[in-house]
């Protein structure tokens, strides 16, 4: 929906207009139909705007109330904002404006923390009280809207991106060396709240920050489902936990059509995407434009899955449009695509999504697409060997890890690593936590509210946002995602994964689409770093800023350089490209 940002002083000075600005002009991308500042007290507040609901000035934000006195920056969407509205209303709030904006504030006034309790949707908002001085910080369950957080010397500032926040200067921009190893072993997730530089922290997803006006703050987790089985659902078949998700499915996807602008969809030709497309068309929606890219192939490797999404397209007669993207249009659009990432992502889908969103963008503001199924419905490969797992947390590292602590000793110069094996660490706390029953729920658990989190969430966000597109992703659905929490695993894991809702896509999509080796977002020229790629990655790493840095040891760089395709992670990741992006991003970004 848009880019916010903001200071909060508590050192007795005013916030700088200026550093807002720098920041807001960051975030122009986010939201390139308007723009705003409001200042009071100790705080400043920016917001730029991507108008999607109430389309009028009234809704422009940030948004301040004066009868309750508060003020808010907001991104993303509440799609249970009429409903909510309706019953504020009738406890006797009146309201100014038509969209979700107002609803927030009013919610919190009315409902103080429990408000995000409250809330189906994707949000991060920062709200001020005039009268006590306090702030309030809130993101929604699955960080689908980021919020980014710098503090220095009793000055705050947030943005929706990291970016934004070292344009407004005075940021530490040294390497943190825990979040580097999460980031070289963890598949480049770093979680919250740390990112890659130490000057910079994200706040939790499904966490509430309250920051007193002395300054002090405590943070609130509201939302973890158990991922266990509930005894009342000891009786229930196949068929009706396939019934249940249907129904849960459907009105997630419904609730994503809320907007005052239409609603398209990203289709790749997966189970998942088909099926939003299948359940808006039993919805009766007609005239849904849909969008899928491909590349050219590389070292006999596929680089569309047009066949499939052609068919689908057809099926549910979709205002389809195919976008291919050429190798040199791939290799202009890198730099661009740095540029929008908040934190170095390795994924090569990234780029696609940047390029897709780039045409999307041109006939369209709102889509829907199918990230969170896997993670949801245990579609990935590493969750079935984990099934009879004695010992998940090494089980699961074997699996996803991009590799272990001993060999990134020898990776990683020697300034950057020492004994303490902090992904580990990080993994074994968030599996072994109380509220999972088995080594699957345990897996499920971890990648659905972490690794999702700061990977294909993160991607997409980032993506979509850099060209004015709002991405929503009905998966991530809270309800339907608790609904699958209480689901037995091996429930998911049957039919080679995504079982029950490969049950549910049946009823809905043609075979061909469900019944077929599961694919992914392919960018094969960056899987096999050659030619102007290899070239591009050599210059950085070998560039001075590099060489400083010195994060890498030089007989593994050589060794990446000398032989690209023969270092490939166990999740069918270039090392190289590991390594080279990291530098890339730091480089793009003036690290």
């Amino acid at each position: 929906m848009c880019g916010i940002c903001g200071e909060v002083r508590f050192d007795g000075g005013a916030p700088s207009a200026s550093a807002i600005s720098r920041m807001m002009d960051a975030l122009s991308p986010r939201g390139p139909d308007g723009e705003g500042i409001v200042s009071h007290g100790n705080a400043g507040f920016g917001h730029r705007r991507l108008r999607i609901i109430d389309l009028s000035e009234k809704a422009q934000q940030p948004m301040v109330d004066s009868a309750l006195g508060l003020t808010i920056a907001f991104n993303g969407c509440i799609y249970n904002y009429p409903e909510l509205r309706a019953e504020l209303e009738a406890k006797g709030y009146s309201f100014f404006s038509h969209g979700d904006t107002e609803v927030i504030l009013k919610a919190w006034h009315a409902w103080g923390e429990a408000c995000v309790e409250r809330f189906h949707g994707m949000f991060a908002f920062v709200i001020q009280e005039r009268d006590t001085g306090r702030v309030v910080m809130a993101r929604d369950r699955f960080g689908i809207k980021p919020l980014y957080i710098a503090e220095k010397n009793r000055v705050l500032r947030f943005a929706s991106s990291l970016p934004a926040l070292l344009k407004a200067g005075d940021i530490d921009t040294s390497i943190d060396p825990a979040a580097l190893h999460h980031y070289m072993t963890f598949h480049a997730v770093v979680p919250p709240p740390r990112t890659i530089i130490n000057g910079v922290r994200k706040l939790r997803p499904a966490t509430i920050r309250i920051i007193e006006a002395d300054g002090r703050s405590t943070e609130k987790r509201y939302w973890d489902p158990p991922y266990s089985r509930n005894p009342a659902d000891a009786g229930v078949s196949s068929e009706e936990w396939r019934d249940r998700v249907h129904d849960a499915l459907r009105l997630a996807v419904k609730r994503r059509m809320v907007a005052d602008v239409p609603v398209g969809v990203l289709l790749s030709g997966g189970v998942d995407s088909s099926l939003i497309v299948g359940l808006l068309a039993e919805e009766g929606q007609t005239g849904l434009m849909s969008f899928s890219v491909g590349f050219e192939e590389a070292n006999g490797e596929k680089g569309d899955e047009f066949v499939y999404s052609d068919l689908i397209a057809k099926k549910f007669g979709t205002d389809h449009h195919k976008i291919f993207v050429p190798s040199d249009r791939l290799m202009d659009a890198l730099p661009g695509t740095f540029a929008a990432m908040s934190e170095p992502m390795v994924s090569y889908d990234n780029v696609g999504f940047y390029l897709l969103s780039q045409e999307v963008s041109k006939h369209i503001k709102v889509v829907q697409s199918g990230q969170g199924a896997d993670e949801v419905f245990g579609g990935y490969h590493w969750y079935p060997p984990l099934a009879h797992s004695n010992d998940v947390v090494a089980d699961y590292a074997k699996v996803f890890f991009d590799r272990s602590h001993e060999t990134l000793k020898h990776q990683l110069g020697p300034d950057w690593i020492g004994e303490k094996d902090y992904s580990r660490e990080l993994v074994a706390a968030e599996l072994m936590r109380p509220g999972a029953d088995t080594p699957v729920d345990r897996a499920l658990r971890l990648d659905a509210n972490v690794m999702l989190v700061d990977d294909p969430v993160k991607r997409v966000d980032n993506m979509t946002m850099s060209c004015g597109l709002e991405a929503r992703v009905p998966f991530l659905d809270h309800e339907l995602v608790e609904l699958a929490a209480r689901i037995p695993p091996e429930e998911k894991l049957k039919d080679g994964g995504k079982g029950v809702l490969k049950d549910v896509a049946r009823l809905v999509v043609p075979h061909e689409v469900i019944d077929r080796p599961k694919g992914y977002f392919p960018v094969p020229q960056l899987k096999y770093v050659a030619g102007p790629y290899l070239e591009m990655v050599r210059d950085a790493l070998g560039s001075q800023a590099a060489r400083e840095r010195g994060l890498f040891r030089e007989d593994y760089l050589d060794r990446l350089l000398a032989a690209p395709a023969e270092h490939i992670t166990p999740l069918r990741g270039s090392e190289l490209w590991q390594v080279g992006l990291l530098e890339l991003w730091l480089q793009t970004h003036g690290i």
